[in-house]
């Protein structure tokens, strides 16, 4: 073998070693140990890593010593078990749960927010029973905060004159605690499935979040045909009631509100494939685009600039027909109910 390669060879091996040691790391300063001892023992891992990985890299034996400990550190990090029992922030604290008997879905719980502000606010709840054979319409709405990279989801199904369920997955936060997406990849927050009204999880969102300017959230009707859509809506409710029974870890990267829509749907749907989209998912309008599963009688960038709901949103604000009002003008066609 010649030099260079085998010297190219060792150079990425110590590379992807270093990234182990880095996650690691930071698994450990992310990790249910005490406060106190968090910083310390993440900081004598990383650094005694870095000994072995950089001053000792021509011994296997050293390799070998460290592969063994990161693969210690892992399987301890798998076990860290997730939890219904915190001391939650309000608006978090109840889970939904369904009952689901022929074509008949009792929802519990669905949450409606009445806000003052994004931190001020009395959650109500009430509990709802729909027709799945009413289902005639899904919608997907972005939400960007920031980088027009990266965008929340939330997913509306539309039982015409039963009224509007909405979906948002989300990090289930303790009080006090605030998103971070590095802590995002460190099981740091439990899943949550937000189950509520539109006047909750998308007025929220642009009415009052970013000091009351609002996020950016445009809706797309989605032209998936009511039998994909049942199939789809009933895996969200089954997702919903598994949790009441055993808790998930949020991971920012393989099982967040965009990824979690993907398992969802590809059962039922062999065309919904991964894309690089799904996790730069501030363009998966796009990719929906491309696929049809929107409407495509518009250029791209005309049916993005005609979805864009914040002002209807603000102009309804708590007026009871708020779904209705934020998609007046919207592009496509809505399937009635026979």
């Amino acid at each position: 073998m010649p030099l260079w390669l085998k010297n190219s060879g060792r150079f990425l091996f110590t590379c992807f070693l270093l990234a182990m040691a880095g996650w690691a790391t930071l698994a450990i300063f992310y990790s249910n140990l005490p406060s106190f001892l968090r910083p310390w023992i993440a900081a004598l891992f990383g650094i005694s890593s870095l000994i072995v990985l950089l001053w000792k890299y021509n011994s296997p034996r050293f390799k070998l010593g460290f592969l063994l400990v990161f693969t210690l550190v892992l399987l301890w990090w798998l076990t860290i078990p997730p939890s219904n029992d915190r001391d939650w922030q309000p608006d978090l604290k109840i889970l939904a749960s369904a009952e689901v008997v022929g074509d008949s879905v009792t929802i519990n719980n669905i949450r409606n927010c009445d806000y003052r502000t994004e931190t001020e606010f009395t959650c109500q709840y009430y509990n709802k029973t729909f027709d799945l054979s009413k289902l005639r319409h899904v919608d997907l709405m972005l939400v960007y905060w920031g980088s027009p990279n990266i965008a929340h989801t939330i997913m509306s199904f539309d039982f015409a004159d039963q009224g509007i369920v909405s979906f948002s997955i989300e990090t289930r936060k303790e009080k006090g605690e605030h998103y971070s997406m590095v802590k995002g990849f460190f099981r740091q927050y439990e899943l949550f499935y937000v189950v509520a009204d539109e006047r909750d999880v998308v007025r929220l969102r642009t009415n009052y979040r970013e000091a009351g300017k609002g996020e950016d959230v445009y809706l797309y009707q989605m032209t998936a045909d009511p039998g994909l859509a049942r199939q789809v809506f009933l895996s969200y409710l089954r997702e919903v009631n598994g949790l009441n029974e055993q808790p998930k870890w949020y991971n920012a990267l393989t099982d967040n509100c965009t990824t979690s829509i993907l398992r969802h749907t590809m059962p039922y749907n062999p065309a919904a494939g991964f894309d690089w989209r799904l996790i730069v998912n501030g363009y998966v309008d796009e990719m929906l685009y491309e696929r049809g599963s929107i409407d495509t009688s518009l250029p791209f960038t005309e049916l993005k600039r005609r979805s864009y709901i914040n002002p209807a949103a603000q102009a309804a604000d708590q007026d009871p027909a708020f779904s209705q009002r934020i998609r007046t003008g919207l592009p496509g066609k809505r399937r009635e109910s026979p």
